[in-house]
């Protein structure tokens, strides 16, 4: 938790963000994540001043909890002093203790935000699913809670001045509204009307540009003239050369393989990840086997 402290911007975890969507889609299956397709409602996890601490806190915890379909799993929150924004007992259950930081005995609309990343850990570890290292595995917490609805409050939490600042979470905000961004072109859901911190909403902008580009390379029809000049150089170069693989290593997604013919290009699925390999001829649609997208390419 940045308290007050200087908060990180850009994409440092991209790649680890990529790896956890495609981790997701693979252990939930497409169906699975398609029943998350409605987010946490801002009003289910209000918070006033005037409510009762603990009795809130509690309330806020079910709703999470339901939102991320772990009907047996209870919550019990407590508050401390302590270093990070706050920490979960992961057990058997279905009881699961979390402590929250002191500060949000004062800055209760934001308890909403860290319960949202703890639910996940009981979530991602009822799943099994963990990545190795302690910041891998958050990235992956973060990435999950904000692609299955919750966590638009981690975003919604970021807030930033000359005087202060305030961050939840692992991602920087401009990779927590990466990941919402590419949920929202996925179910068409549009988070930005419930941010109160116009901090977030502009983090929320930069994140669409940025998903908005991974569906925008080539060999993706929608790629621009640039990216489709270096793919055909880059083809050219694939089919001169048997042994060559063009474009790995070389700053674009595109991959060829096989050398004069058949000749082939993998590339990664602009929604989850996954890398495509189709033949290099001309016009394909491709259908990715694990989040269905259907994808226009020029070969």
């Amino acid at each position: 938790m940045a308290n007050d402290g200087p908060v990180e911007h850009g994409y440092p975890h991209l790649e680890t963000v990529r790896a956890a969507v495609t981790a997701l889609y693979r252990r939930l299956s497409y169906d699975t994540i398609q029943t998350f397709s409605t987010s946490v409602v801002s009003a289910d996890v209000a918070f006033a001043d005037t409510d009762d601490l603990y009795l809130g806190a509690q309330r806020v915890a079910r709703e999470i909890v339901r939102h991320y379909r772990l009907p047996d799993a209870r919550l019990i929150v407590a508050f401390r002093t302590m270093e990070h924004a706050a920490n979960i007992e992961l057990t058997a259950g279905p009881e699961y203790f979390v402590e929250l930081n002191d500060r949000f005995r004062t800055h209760r609309r934001d308890i909403g935000a860290a319960l949202a990343h703890e639910a996940m850990h009981v979530y991602l570890h009822r799943l099994g699913l963990a990545f190795p290292g302690t910041r891998d595995n958050e990235i992956l917490t973060d990435t999950a809670a904000a692609y299955l609805g919750a966590g638009w409050l981690l975003l919604d939490a970021y807030r930033e001045d000359a005087a202060s600042s305030q961050k939840l979470g692992y991602l920087t905000p401009e990779e927590f509204g990466y990941v919402l961004a590419k949920r929202a072109l996925v179910f068409g859901e549009d988070p930005s009307p419930w941010f109160t911190s116009p901090q977030a909403y502009t983090a929320y902008g930069k994140g669409m540009a940025r998903a908005r580009r991974d569906g925008e390379q080539p060999p993706l029809t929608a790629a621009g003239w640039v990216g489709r000049r270096r793919y055909a150089r880059d083809r050219r170069h694939a089919r001169g050369d048997a042994a060559a693989v063009a474009g790995s290593g070389s700053g674009v997604p595109y991959v060829f393989s096989g050398g004069a013919e058949p000749l082939r290009v993998s590339f990664p699925c602009p929604t989850c990840h996954q890398r495509i390999r189709v033949p290099v001829k001309g016009r394909v649609r491709a259908r990715c086997a694990l989040c269905r997208t259907v994808l226009e390419c020029d070969t």
